[in-house]
């Protein structure tokens, strides 16, 4: 006698191993959850992701328009004030329900339309680089104001790109009826890798099912597995002395600059023995307030980094050891205060495996003689050994996980990576070979070259998210990876409590000197058909 259909799965289910089953289960959810939506042939899906390309294609004066307005804004973190007011401005006018203020960052925002599954978030950084400042399309050192803030690393360009690819799949959504949510979001004070943990900590990733982040590059890319570069926590040590006399009565008074002092030289000494693909720096933020007065107070900042969780931390607790080996010596006491923090990154593979196939069907932009003059120029200007012919004429290859274990920078992407399956988007708007956080890699991005390669990277960004909508399989597939493959066997654990609070008071002060200068050369779209207009600039400008 045969049982009935709902007891021989009762049955069967006892044999399933518990991971396997919650994966299942994910899958059959996000399955009904796309339920509604009719089943599209690969046809049509080629035929809108045809249709979005072009679109963008059409929409590449709002690309140059927004590139350069943000450029013009030269904001530092946590002070994008401007850049936020504009950029939500503009989702505003297309439909998008913004939220001002999230996770207790003024600059911060998320901006969402549509309904139901999937919610796909995207996200990119807008902050810039102290001392950056540089005219566009000048192929040697001419900073627009001296001194002040710029894109040196190149954030003016990502979430212009997002919000580009955002309003275009939006459109077809609409007309399609297709369901799910858009979410565009920006990193806020990478550079002090400042925000995106408060992002996972305070639940804005909770119901996102695939985020796919860009980041300004000098060519198509992405990639899947473990990223090289590192994970790393920012700590700030503030000694409390006793003020006195320089002069009059110095032995009365307990320095909290000799503390720092004393843990800045330790902290090189310490170096001698640190693994080779440990990375720290540090500044000392607070040295004093005059020289015939004892500092009462000091503070130095630091950066701790290196490839993993648990060696992160353990290079943050010798930094806590020698900071409390300082205060004893000289009679102070010391407090700390994490600033930021980033978990080491890693990509999904299903993700990345489709984007890149949209990467191969986009191809790089086609760079004119100009475009060639100015990165060649550019690259002789800064030396350059890697990189000296110009801009790419091929696409990077897929790139795997890293095989050997490799040191370098961090991105706090790395905590959204192990909260939901996640990619970056490398798209060509710089010039290679330039060594980053430099005034030269700010040349490039506010020209042609910056322009031409957010746009690429906008049809690579909203065909990838029309892969994700039409085609529910994918979304499946990159938790199945999520949780079978990456987090198997690491568990993320924040590098911040839920009483740490983000560092809104950085780079006030820098900001409130030189807005007032920057705020004479926002750019004016209603006057200048480019900044390169505004400014007077001849594309390029080169060295006689």
């Amino acid at each position: 006698m045969g049982i009935g259909k709902n007891a021989y799965i009762r049955n069967n289910l006892k044999n399933i191993p518990m991971k396997t089953f919650c994966t299942v289960l994910f899958s059959v959810a996000l399955t009904i959850g796309f339920a509604q939506a009719p089943k599209w042939s690969s046809k049509k899906i080629a035929a809108v992701k045809t249709e979005a390309s072009n679109k963008i294609q059409d929409r590449a004066k709002l690309a140059q328009v927004m590139v350069d307005k943000v450029f013009s804004f030269s904001e530092l973190g946590f002070q994008e004030y401007e850049t936020a007011k504009y950029i939500t401005g503009i989702l505003k006018e297309n439909g998008f329900t913004i939220e001002m203020g999230i996770a207790g960052i003024p600059t911060a925002w998320v901006a969402k339309w549509g309904n139901g599954k999937p919610v796909i978030a995207l996200g990119s950084d807008v902050d810039c680089i102290p001392k950056a400042s540089q005219k566009p399309g000048v192929a040697y050192h001419d900073p627009i104001i001296e001194g002040a803030p710029g894109h040196g690393e190149g954030h003016n360009s990502g979430v212009p790109l997002n919000v580009l690819a955002a309003i275009t799949v939006k459109e077809i959504m609409e007309r399609d009826k297709i369901p799910g949510t858009l979410m565009v979001w920006p990193g806020i004070a990478e550079e002090q890798l400042g925000t995106k943990a408060y992002y996972t900590r305070d639940g804005y990733f909770d119901d996102v099912d695939v985020c796919l982040f860009t980041h300004v590059s000098s060519n198509l890319s992405v990639s899947w597995g473990e990223a090289s570069g590192t994970g790393l926590i920012s700590v700030e040590y503030t000694f409390n002395g006793e003020a006195a006399h320089s002069a009059g009565a110095p032995w009365r008074g307990r320095s909290a600059a000799d503390a720092v002092e004393l843990m800045s030289a330790g902290w090189q000494y310490q170096r001698e023995h640190l693994d080779p693909l440990h990375r720290s720096h540090h500044i000392i933020s607070n040295g004093g307030d005059q020289p015939n007065v004892v500092p009462s107070k000091a503070s130095i900042w630091f950066y701790f980094r290196q490839i993993t969780y648990p060696e992160i931390m353990a290079l943050y607790e010798k930094g806590n050891k020698m900071a409390e080996g300082a205060a004893m010596m000289t009679n102070t006491s010391v407090e700390r205060r994490i600033l930021g923090s980033a978990w080491p990154r890693h990509y999904n593979k299903t993700v990345a495996t489709t984007m890149y196939e949209n990467i191969k069907a986009v191809g790089l932009p086609t760079w004119s003689n100009e475009d060639q003059m100015l990165a060649r120029a550019v690259q002789r200007e800064v030396n350059s050994k890697r990189d000296t012919t110009g801009m790419p004429s091929k696409i990077e290859e897929l790139e795997g996980p890293i095989t050997r274990p490799q040191s370098g920078g961090s991105d706090d992407i790395g905590d959204i990576s192990w909260k939901v399956p996640t990619i970056t988007l490398g798209y060509p708007s710089n010039i290679p070979g330039l060594q980053g956080h430099h005034w030269s890699n700010a040349i490039a991005m506010a020209t042609p070259i910056a322009h031409k390669g957010v746009v690429a990277g906008a049809k690579v960004q909203a065909m990838t998210i029309l892969d994700l909508l039409t085609r529910p399989e994918l979304v499946a597939s990159a938790w199945d990876y999520f949780k079978n493959e990456q987090s198997s066997k690491i568990k993320y654990q924040p590098m911040i409590s839920k009483d740490d609070k983000p560092a809104i008071h950085l780079n006030e002060k820098i900001m409130k000197e030189f807005k007032p200068e920057l705020q004479k050369y926002y750019y004016d779209e209603t006057k200048y058909s480019s900044y390169l207009e505004q400014l007077g600039i001849t594309y390029p400008t080169l060295k006689k």
